[in-house]
């Protein structure tokens, strides 16, 4: 019997799980996927935690929930991919061989990355919304929290989710507001981007946005350490901007395993062919979802749309057909901006966020760069 091994649990994980095992014969292919965590956590819903929109039953289930019959289920971490010898080995020891590699191994945070960042202030003043620890750490403290100076700081790009930092200093501009307090809160965006966002029309729109909700935004630094004795983040030009309270989107990389694996790049993100889907060093490895480093954003929707052109690449490459789908970069987001509003913007490689109204062109029914309940209620309904 042949065999798919896929290697993560998550969106893009699961997606494949369930799409191969009713594709391919359980006579001729097994499919087996393995992950360190018997938990699914939806984590768009991690953002929602800090102001009490969501609680923490709110974002966990259990993975099994997910998976179809007839895949097996391995719950335990990958000590390392042999890609030379089709192999992967856990870390109790048991070998699992491949005749084709699936890596969906995410993308995780890495706070020790940035000098004083996770050191006595660490979930104290200093927190992160991309861990539910962080989250659930950040709703307990604004809480009690009498104001001063928020800084929303993103370390590094890529990151999971690009909107997601946006959208959280939104939501703490409703949250502040609405405690009547917003007027002892400073609130301040602070990216390494020349801009509030990587595209140049989405981030007019999102600038006026910023302006008008009083948040003031700080281009172009890049963070090098924490002054934890100074309370302030500093840049490598050396320009300090200090807080009260710091939120910060970590230095994101790919798991650890990609790196004693001699798979990734400088980030263990895995080389991948950004139209197939293919490992660029391995024709028999797939790579779908934050583990690869597509130029595109790293996000749930890409997983989904990657996912389609991945089935249908491997089902060639199965089949020794030549490698025909092509991902062009599709990617959207839903972005939350408070008053029980949202926007939305919708890109590839090559095109920039347009106006205009998805998934149906003149019908919707959620409009395009623009603010509106229908798009906040389309997030919500995501859950």
């Amino acid at each position: 019997m042949k065999k798919i091994l896929i290697l993560g649990g998550g969106t893009a994980g699961t997606i494949m799980a369930n799409k191969l095992r009713k594709a391919l014969d359980r006579t001729e292919w097994s499919i087996t996927i393995v992950d360190e965590n018997k938990t699914h956590y939806y984590q768009p819903g991690f953002l929602f935690i800090p102001f009490e929109i969501y609680q923490r039953e709110d974002v966990i289930k259990p993975k099994s929930n997910f998976f179809p019959p007839g895949v097996e289920v391995i719950f335990e971490t990958i000590e390392l991919i042999e890609a030379d010898q089709n192999k992967v080995t856990l870390k109790q020891g048991k070998v699992l061989q491949y005749d084709f590699l699936i890596i969906a191994t995410g993308t995780q945070i890495r706070p020790d990355e940035t000098p004083g960042l996770k050191e006595e202030l660490w979930h104290k003043n200093i927190f992160d919304f991309y861990t539910l620890e962080g989250a659930l750490a950040l709703q307990k403290f604004i809480k009690r929290w009498e104001g001063g100076h928020l800084v929303m700081d993103i370390a590094e790009i890529p990151y999971k989710c690009p909107v997601a930092p946006l959208e959280f200093i939104f939501l703490a501009d409703h949250y502040f507001t609405k405690k009547g307090m917003r007027d002892k809160v400073k609130l301040t965006f602070v990216t390494p981007l020349p801009g509030a966002f990587t595209k140049p029309i989405a981030t007019q729109m999102l600038s006026e946005l910023l302006e008008h909700k009083n948040i003031n935004i700080i281009p172009d630094f890049y963070i090098e350490k924490v002054d934890t004795e100074k309370q302030a983040i500093v840049s490598y030009d050396e320009k300090a901007i200090p807080f009260d309270l710091l939120t910060i989107v970590p230095v994101n990389m790919g798991a650890e395993v990609i790196a004693r694996s001699g798979l990734g790049d400088d980030l263990n993100f895995v080389p991948t062919n950004k139209h197939t889907l293919q490992s660029e060093k391995y024709e028999n490895i797939f790579v779908l979802g934050d583990a690869a480093n597509l130029p595109t954003s790293k996000a749930g929707s890409v997983a989904h749309f990657s996912a389609d052109i991945l089935f249908e690449n491997l089902l060639a490459a199965i089949d020794g057909r030549p490698l025909t789908a092509s991902f062009d970069g599709h990617a959207n987001c839903y972005i939350e901006t408070g008053y029980g509003q949202g926007s939305l913007i919708d890109f590839n490689y090559d095109t920039e966020p347009l106006p205009g109204t998805f998934p149906l062109p003149g019908v919707g029914p959620f409009g395009l760069l623009k603010n509106t309940k229908m798009t906040h209620y389309g997030k919500v309904l995501l859950r």
